[in-house]
């Protein structure tokens, strides 16, 4: 059974910039060729840049990565998704493409970048890489002032044009701000920490307010967040899965792989033309129905239109 599939998180448009990568080069662990192989509907593309760049160097890499997307992503097979209703225009055969952020750094504290990039079809943004920045505290800040001012700013406008807010890679605190202030909350790539205690991973509380505020959560295929080791199985990850749904979240799980953006592998989910191998595996757990949600329905019931 083939099942369509909406991978929230990819690096690969950091991989093109960085490494000099082309879209058709096989070493990607996404391009059209494996998308279409791993049946997906639509892709996330994040702009992520190094933060130890100077700031003009990082507002360069976001917009080569941007010109990545555009000259060489987007096809006739593969579209671009600019607005939500967009999903509705995908025709069969079509992958949609939908550009998000991770780290806000290169905005450099100007809003401006936030109408920028939304202008370049940004739908989804998330304040803070693994450290803090104008917007907000990372993952390994050892400040307790969470989301600031800059970044209440742009969660205001984020609500006012119904784009996402990424809870993925924020500190704690700031992701508690972030479910105070954000009308539309996601985690794009996030396990549970009860099944592996890892930092980047969601405590219980956490998956908790993700449930009560109606936010997706999107599990992420790294084994060192699986398990904490560079060895994990499918079964490994589907744990996680378990276990959100064992919280009342079954309904707002997805998928986010960070395929180009993880040097270890889940062996036979190595690359986006393998995501069916996941699909089969989860068959064997779930309902046909549960899978497909899984997979792509439940991100689509709950888009912020």
């Amino acid at each position: 059974m083939i099942i369509p599939v909406i991978d929230l998180h990819c690096d690969a448009l950091w991989r093109m910039q960085q490494d000099g990568h082309r879209f058709d080069d096989g070493l990607l662990d996404i391009n059209a060729d494996k998308l279409r192989a791993g049946n997906l509907m639509a892709q996330a593309f994040a702009v992520y840049v190094y933060p130890t760049l100077t700031l003009e160097e990082k507002r360069a890499a976001a917009f080569k990565q941007i010109a990545h997307f555009q000259q060489e992503v987007l096809s006739e097979q593969v579209v671009h998704i600019k607005k939500w209703t967009d999903f509705d225009k995908l025709r069969p055969g079509q992958t949609g493409a939908f550009l998000t952020i991770e780290g806000v750094d290169f905005f450099g504290g100007d809003i401006d970048f936030w109408h920028q990039f939304r202008e370049l079809g940004v739908l989804s943004i998330g304040l803070t890489w693994n450290y803090s920045n104008e917007a907000a505290d990372g993952l390994h800040s050892t400040s307790q002032i969470g989301v600031t001012p800059f970044g209440k700013e742009i969660i205001k406008l984020n609500n006012e044009h119904r784009l996402f807010t990424d809870v993925t890679h924020l500190h704690e605190r700031s992701f508690w701000d972030v479910i105070e202030h954000a009308d539309y909350v996601i985690a794009s790539h996030s396990n549970a920490m009860a099944i592996c205690n890892h930092e980047r991973n969601l405590n219980d509380a956490q998956i908790r307010a993700m449930i009560e505020k109606n936010a997706p959560i999107h599990v992420v295929y790294y084994p060192e967040f699986i398990n904490g080791t560079n060895r994990a199985s499918m079964t490994d990850l589907i744990r996680h899965i378990d276990y959100i749904c064992s919280l009342g979240g079954k309904h707002l799980i997805g998928l986010g792989s960070d395929f180009d953006g993880i040097d270890v592998k889940i062996p036979h989910l190595e690359h986006a033309g393998m995501h069916q191998n996941l699909i089969n595996e989860l068959l064997k757990h779930y309902s046909e129905q549960e899978v497909r949600g899984f997979a792509a329905a439940n991100f689509l019931k709950h888009l912020p239109k």
